[in-house]
Formats: structure tokens, sequence, C-alpha cells
């Protein structure tokens, strides 16, 4: 059954702003700005820096949010993330 449900929901439609403010909340913050991407970093003792880019874009492809989710999905859990990044329409 939590097939079917998560099969049903849709990734949202982000900005960089509110996905820089959900990485945040899961200790998250901007180490560097260059251009218009920014490098998230967090830091957890006795473990290597882990690092995110996000584009600093108003309106991001899908795609780029998926890869997004994808990748914090790496040092966040994914049932953490995913009430952030996908929801009913």
């Amino acid at each position: 059954m939590r097939n079917i449900f998560l099969a049903m929901t849709r990734l949202k439609r982000l900005s960089a702003r509110q996905i820089l403010r959900i990485l945040h909340t899961f200790g998250f913050s901007v180490a560097s700005i260059r251009g218009s991407h920014a490098k998230l970093k967090r830091e957890i003792e006795g473990r290597p820096p882990q690092i995110l880019t996000v584009p600093l874009h108003r309106e991001l492809a899908p795609g780029t949010i998926q890869t997004i989710f994808r990748q914090a999905s790496r040092f966040v859990p994914e049932e953490d993330l995913r009430a952030h990044f996908f929801g009913d329409g």
C-alpha cells in the first residue's frame, strides 16, 4: 500500500529559496556562493563534511528538484525529506 501512496504524490514546484529553507531545517548552511550556485555544507562530528549544490534560480526545473532531492537523500533519510519535496499537486 505504501508504494501506491508514493506513486500518487507529485513533486512540488520549488524555488531555490524554498529548497535552501528546507535543507537549513536539516542542518545545512550556505558555505559559499559562486555565480548562480550556492554550496551548502553540513558537518557532523567524526564524519566528512556533507556538501550539496543548489542553483539559485527563482524557478527550478522538475528534474533539478528531483536531483537535489536524490542527492540530499544520501545525507538525510528520504522519509524525512519526502514531505518537503512531494505533495498533492
